[in-house]
């Protein structure tokens, strides 16, 4: 989550004519703190019934519990799912190359 902050100009067009949206399973309360805690610009949505996850067949069970995958949806203006990135491989950076790619794409439909 820390890329998509320390990137956020360039990914989501510093915001412009953008909404980011992180879902969690975190409580509502955790990722309040954390979002202001690391003055993360995007907003924060928590599943803690991974209800969200369920729907979009991210979350798995782990030893640990219950998490989402890391997947990347963009949406188009009308709400429709435009790109996806699944998994997205947060530690490579041809996939924030790609997202900005993507989103810029989408951004630009009329």
């Amino acid at each position: 989550m820390t890329a998509y902050r320390d990137q956020y100009a360039k990914l989501f067009n510093n915001g412009e004519g953008v909404k980011v949206l992180g879902i969690s399973v975190d409580p509502d309360t955790t990722l309040a703190s954390w979002a202001k805690e690391q003055d993360f610009p995007i907003t924060f949505l928590s599943d803690t019934g991974a209800v969200v996850g369920k729907q979009y067949g991210v979350a798995v069970q782990t030893r640990i519990g219950l998490l989402d995958s890391r997947i990347v949806y963009v949406l188009d203006k009308d709400g429709k799912i435009a790109h996806v990135m699944a998994p997205f491989r947060e530690m490579e950076p041809p996939a924030y190359d790609s997202l900005a790619a993507a989103v810029a794409r989408v951004s630009a439909q009329k």
